[in-house]
């Protein structure tokens, strides 16, 4: 028996069938040419991809890249958009009373305006032929204009979820920063605090400072209510400056010289406002469904004024009665909860890098041409 394999001097395994990845075996190596093939064109056309997604942004600012790629998420415009409307439907109808101001809508009925009782209270809106009638969201049991009330409360709820977003977003970043920035006993002390708010619940939390702030009017309600739900973005920004800290152009501005304050305000939290702004938002929806729970537990914004949940808690025993009492007030409360958090899911899309970008319809059209490019591998020429 000839000894053909070396490592095998018996000569037994000789006649045990090879692998097909052996380039001996018949198809073998054509079988190997043609995976190999198969992914370099895969490989292609991804590179192609890429390319013609950097050139679409080729010459553009940080900022007008996030720009471009928050319009063309299509949910978060339409949000946008329903949001923008329900804003200036609701200043636009019963206009603006505060802070000095005393500018009429165009309704022509008062929120706390009493009138005689049409229609058995029912909504006069139709929809064909359209008509906005005398009162289309109907009346209270007193006679009410349920469309100038609903419109007072989304302007309230749209004020106090503005302003928790706000002081919530600013001490969130603030507290955040310092402790992943400093670290040592400044983290642990600015953490502990943190802890302590976290391990209340949130609900009694704000029910019970709401029962003290209830009197002093919306805007001291959304300032306290600011203060307890800074939390979460604190822990966010955290960890994200504990990661950008040791970054190259931090470790730069360092040897520059450049202070602490400048190197946390001017270079890390830049770097953090996907993390930010993506927060914001979602406290903010989170914000009106808190507000509303106050407010319905008469913890809220307190009579004459109103809200969308001082309303729901208002109408809540005529709910067999009267249903539309109801309607429209939690139709608003949705609308405005969901379009926030639409447009916190094109934000967060547009800031994260690594999620797969929208391209026009130009970068469409030569990413599809690239992709439809033959890839049947060409034969090789006959030795």
């Amino acid at each position: 028996m000839t000894d053909n394999n070396p490592q095998d001097p018996t000569g037994l395994n000789d006649n045990i069938p090879r692998m097909r990845s052996d380039s001996t075996f018949p198809g073998g190596e054509s079988t190997d040419r043609g995976l190999d093939v198969s992914a370099e064109i895969t490989g292609a056309v991804e590179r192609s991809e890429n390319a013609i997604e950097m050139k679409e942004v080729e010459g553009l600012s940080q900022g007008k890249i996030i720009f471009r790629r928050f319009i063309r998420h299509k949910g978060a415009m339409i949000s946008l958009v329903i949001l923008l409307l329900i804003v200036v439907l609701s200043y636009s109808a019963v206009g603006i009373h505060a802070l000095g101001l005393n500018i009429p809508g165009w309704w022509k009925y008062s929120y706390t305006q009493i009138n005689p009782i049409v229609n058995n209270t029912q909504p006069t809106l139709t929809l064909w032929p359209f008509s906005l009638g005398e009162h289309p969201f109907g009346q209270d049991e007193v006679g009410r204009d349920v469309f100038a009330e609903v419109m007072r409360g989304t302007q309230q709820s749209i004020m106090i979820i503005v302003v928790i977003g706000l002081v919530s977003t600013t001490i969130g970043a603030v507290v955040g920063a310092c402790a992943g920035y400093f670290g040592g006993r400044i983290d642990g002390l600015l953490m502990r605090m943190t802890d302590m708010v976290i391990i209340v619940p949130l609900i009694l939390l704000a029910a019970i400072v709401g029962r003290y702030a209830a009197g002093s009017g919306s805007f001291v309600l959304a300032l306290i209510l600011g203060l307890l739900l800074w939390t979460s973005l604190a822990r966010l920004v955290r960890g994200e400056v504990l990661a950008l800290r040791e970054r190259e152009f931090v470790e730069a501005a360092r040897v520059a010289g450049a202070s602490n304050r400048r190197i946390m305000f001017k270079h890390i939290l830049p770097n953090a406002a996907g993390v930010i702004i993506v927060s914001a938002t979602l406290t903010m929806s989170a914000a009106i469904l808190l507000e509303a729970a106050l407010s319905y537990l008469g913890l809220g914004v307190q009579p004459p004024d109103v809200s969308l949940g001082s309303l729901m808690n208002l109408y809540q025993n005529a709910f067999e009665t009267r249903p539309w009492l109801f309607w429209y007030t939690g139709v608003f409360i949705i609308l405005i909860a969901l379009t926030i958090n639409f447009i916190g899911d094109g934000l967060r899309d547009a800031f994260d890098p690594r999620q797969r970008r929208v391209l026009n319809r130009k970068a469409k059209a030569a990413q599809t041409a690239a992709r439809e490019k033959p890839s049947t591998p060409q034969p090789e020429p006959a030795a």
